[in-house]
């Protein structure tokens, strides 16, 4: 399938938000809303961007109207998922993959989020952003998130070398050099779409993943089962991005996983990239041909991920 690329986003653009799994405090969304304004963005809200249906902010059929109808309004230039939380897999089957490919619109996000970012891209060709959510949007994130959020999404800056923040050194643990596609994101999510018509891709590609809050024993047990799956073996080259506040089980780190389970298989792997939960995050292309080049330590995204 041709890859899409999404018009780029430039101030005075509209960003349209809405809430397509847990619900948000209303005083963090209209804080957070403030801050884009202020940053000289229009801001249009969902139907349901405030509504609350207990684990959900509402039925599966109504936050994906609310992204459809972001979709279909032309003045909106991107869509920012207010959070993850939980749920996001349930808008899917409710999603027109016609639609958003007819009107390309830069999406971006983390945590849940992680899944609509991968089937968008995986049924439409559209490129994704592993990047902000609205939540992402305040006084106290820092400048490093903010340059590597707009340089993705509102420059065509190309070759791009994704490059940590000073002091969080990028690692690779299996020499190599690859290139394809990115996927990827939140462990947790992409585990559970396994099994479903929205089950993620790996063939030929370069595979990203990270988490937040997630003993080790289940990121043990998450690794496994993206094993038996065949994600490993259809993938190309690893990168593992941090597992942010992750408990320690039966004195086994996250870095204990890595080495003891994934360097075994051989593929170029890069680990401790500072994306997503983490105070630093970088905002990466899903979609878009990377390269991974463990051999000196780089990855790269190779074109630029918006159009003028």
């Amino acid at each position: 399938m041709a890859i899409i690329k999404p018009p780029m986003l430039q101030r005075g653009d509209t960003v349209g938000i809405v809430t397509l799994g847990s619900p948000l405090d209303a005083a963090i969304i209209d804080s957070r809303a403030t801050t884009l304004r202020n940053m000289g963005f229009n801001v249009v809200f969902g139907q349901y961007v405030y509504s609350r249906s207990g684990i959900v902010a509402a039925s599966a059929r109504q936050r994906a109207e609310d992204l459809m109808m972001m979709f279909e309004n032309q003045q909106v230039k991107m869509i920012l998922p207010s959070r993850g939380g939980t749920g996001v897999i349930d808008i899917l089957p409710y999603l027109d993959s016609g639609v958003i490919r007819r009107n390309p619109k830069i999406v971006t996000g983390y945590s849940d989020v992680t899944i609509l970012l991968n089937a968008i891209n995986q049924f439409t060709g559209v490129e994704t952003f592993h990047g902000f959510l609205l939540i992402d949007f305040k006084p106290e994130t820092p400048a490093y998130n903010y340059n590597e959020f707009f340089t993705a999404t509102s420059s065509l800056t190309a070759p791009r070398v994704i490059n940590n923040p000073p002091g969080i050194p990028l690692m690779s643990l299996v020499s190599g050099n690859v290139t394809g596609q990115l996927v990827g994101g939140n462990l947790t999510s992409i585990v559970g779409a396994l099994g479903t018509p929205y089950e993620i891709d790996t063939r030929g590609k370069i595979f990203l993943l990270e988490d937040v809050h997630a003993p080790t024993n289940t990121v043990y047990r998450y690794l496994k089962q993206l094993m038996l799956a065949g994600k490993f073996r259809d993938c190309i080259g690893i990168i593992m991005g941090q597992c942010t506040d992750c408990p320690v089980s039966y004195n086994t780190s996250y870095n204990d996983l890595i080495n003891s389970l994934l360097v075994p298989l051989g593929k170029p792997l890069m680990t401790n990239l500072a994306t997503a939960h983490d105070y630093y995050k970088i905002t990466l292309p899903i979609g878009a041909d990377v390269n991974l080049n463990t051999m000196n330590n780089t990855l790269t995204v190779l074109r630029p991920s918006v159009v003028s």
